[in-house]
C-alpha cells in the first residue's frame, strides 16, 4: 500500500520541460510503454461508492527490457492543493484471467489506453512526461509527485511552471471533461 501526492501539469511542451529537467541534472529513471486497462461497472461505478478506480497496468520497461503487470486500486483522498491517493497494488501473472474474473463479478466496463512515459527524479520529486494514444487522451501532460505543497512549489519554480497549468484532477476526470466539450 502506498500513498502519493501529485499534480498534473497541462498545456506545456514536454520537450521544453524535459530539457529543463536534464539541465538541472534530473536523473532518467524510466522510459516505458504502458497498456492501461480501466475496469468498472456500469451498474455500480467504483467512483460512486469509494471515489476510486481500478486499473491493470502492463508496463514495458525500455531501459531494462522487462515487462511488469500490476493491478491497482487507486483511491482518492480529499486534499485541497494536491491530488492525494492511496494505492493498493499487486503484481499479476495472467492479465486475461484476472480480466475474466472481473467480468464474471459484474465489471462490464473495460477501457484500454496506451501511454508513453519518460520519468525523472529531480530534487526528491518524480516527474513523469506522459503521452497517451489520441483516442484515450489527446494532450500530453506532466505528472509531478512530491512530498507536499512546499516541495511542489520548489519544483514548479525550478521548472518555471505557471500555477494556472497545474491541476489536481485524475486522468479519469480529465477524460470526462473532454466528453463535455
Amino acid at each position: 500500500m502506498g500513498k502519493e501526492l501529485e499534480v498534473k501539469v497541462l498545456g506545456l511542451d514536454l520537450d521544453t520541460i524535459e530539457e529543463k529537467i536534464v539541465n538541472l541534472k534530473g536523473e532518467l529513471i524510466a522510459d516505458e510503454l504502458q497498456v492501461n486497462t480501466l475496469i468498472d461497472s456500469d451498474l455500480n461505478p467504483i467512483k460512486d461508492s469509494i471515489d476510486a478506480y481500478l486499473r491493470i497496468r502492463e508496463t514495458e520497461d525500455l531501459l531494462n527490457d522487462k515487462v511488469n503487470v500490476v493491478l491497482t486500486l487507486k483511491k482518492n483522498i480529499k486534499n485541497e492543493s494536491l491530488r492525494e491517493n492511496l494505492e493498493l497494488n499487486s503484481k499479476i501473472e495472467d492479465k486475461d484471467t484476472v480480466l475474466s474474473i472481473f467480468k464474471n463479478l459484474g465489471f462490464d466496463k473495460i477501457e484500454v489506453g496506451h501511454k508513453k512515459r519518460r520519468s525523472y527524479k529531480l530534487r526528491g520529486a518524480r516527474i513523469d512526461l506522459d503521452t497517451w494514444d489520441k483516442s484515450t487522451y489527446p494532450y500530453p501532460y506532466i505528472e509531478i509527485e512530491v512530498e507536499g505543497p512546499k516541495h511542489l512549489n520548489e519544483i514548479t519554480s525550478l521548472l518555471e511552471i505557471p500555477q494556472e497549468n497545474i491541476s489536481n484532477k485524475s486522468i479519469v476526470e480529465l477524460k470526462e471533461e473532454l466528453k463535455l466539450l
